[in-house]
């Protein structure tokens, strides 16, 4: 019964606003596959995304605004929030007036101020407020937690952390407008993952400072940043966020008192959610090719370290603790305030880039 309505065998009906990327190919997918949650209706305008969501979920009703949504609060026990950035605050804001739980996409708003502010409203209203913030459950992010939490790395000293792609035209859409009022750009975007990946690993940031610039013809915002934070505990986080890379870095470099762990590749999830895979048996599980290596004193990529073997990723794992904290009180995945902690940091990268200096918080 776990993630039923409470005192029922009925499962939480959900409601979904946006079908783009991060509603059809991340939400969509793990809500159906959570035991105890099903997809009661997906929000887009567009006709195509409406047919798409039938055609993938015969059983889901549509709906063209989430305006609509709110007169059947009562039929509705959860909403997920996956349209544009822009859209986050006032969907959700109207989603907790409605009395609704909510599960904000990242970032959960522009600001950490707005942040703070959706978090007080929903415990006012004594509800469920959550980030889906997916990258605490990658392979690689739950083999280092291991790893640090066994101690293998001694005292880590830096922390490096790479989201790279190589992008070198243009996409189009809201992700890439300079309008501030759209909240894209990269630091935002992939940003918001490093940097709440550095701030559950290493705690609160002392400092922040970063690089940000626009290096693609024609672009409007940043699509190649670096953000160095200084944690509270002592240890330097390095973070990229990239679209114009032409070689791609290892995805964690962590650098300890006694080893090292390097990873390279991202973890597979994504790339099979958008194949259409679901899971199930064997899923998020990495070949032995792909694990990392600890070790000290020699390259990984010369034979140096010892491989170690990748945990199996778990984006399933989000929605099924949302629907044990909503079934039986449990704890909630994600808060809004440490979306807002991420906020700030991100906040502070923005003004470091923009003024040439380091920012303490």
């Amino acid at each position: 019964m776990t993630g039923t309505a409470p005192g029922t065998d009925t499962p939480l009906r959900v409601g979904l606003v946006g079908y783009g990327l991060a509603g059809s190919v991340f939400h969509a997918p793990l809500i159906s596959a959570t035991e105890g949650l099903v997809l009661d209706t997906v929000v887009t305008s567009n006709p195509e995304r409406q047919k798409q969501a039938r055609t993938e979920f015969p059983d889901v009703g549509t709906a063209a605004t989430a305006d609509e949504l709110w007169p059947r609060a009562d039929e509705l026990d959860l909403i997920v929030v996956a349209s544009p950035n822009k859209t986050h605050v006032p969907i959700a804001t109207a989603a907790l007036e409605a009395g609704l739980p909510v599960v904000v996409d990242k970032p959960i708003a522009g600001t950490a101020a707005d942040a703070r502010e959706l978090a007080g409203l929903a415990e006012a209203r004594g509800l469920l407020l959550s980030v889906f913030q997916n990258r605490r459950w990658d392979n690689d992010f739950l083999t280092l937690r291991k790893l640090l939490a066994e101690g293998e790395l001694g005292d880590v000293l830096r922390f490096e952390s790479r989201f790279e792609r190589w992008r070198p035209q243009l996409k189009g859409g809201w992700r890439e407008s300079g309008d501030p009022a759209e909240v894209g750009g990269l630091l935002y975007d992939l940003g918001s993952h490093v940097v709440d990946q550095a701030l559950v690993l290493f705690g609160p940031a002392a400092s922040v400072y970063a690089e940000s610039d626009v290096r693609r013809p024609g672009a409007e915002t940043d699509d190649d940043t670096f953000i160095a934070i200084t944690h509270t505990s002592g240890v330097r986080s390095h973070l990229y966020v990239s679209a114009t890379t032409a070689q791609l870095g290892p995805r964690f470099r962590v650098l300890g008192s006694s080893a090292g762990y390097v990873k390279y590749g991202l973890d597979p999830q994504e790339a099979a959610l958008r194949e259409g895979l679901r899971p199930g048996p064997g899923w998020g599980q990495e070949p032995e090719p792909l694990w990392g290596r600890i070790g000290a004193g020699e390259s990984p990529l010369t034979g140096g370290g010892d491989p170690v073997p990748t945990l199996p990723g778990d984006y399933p794992a989000y929605y099924a603790a949302i629907a044990k904290a909503l079934r039986e009180g449990g704890p909630v995945p994600v808060t809004a305030h440490e979306a807002a902690a991420a906020l700030d940091v991100l906040e502070a990268a923005r003004r470091s880039a923009r003024d040439g200096v380091v920012v303490t918080l």
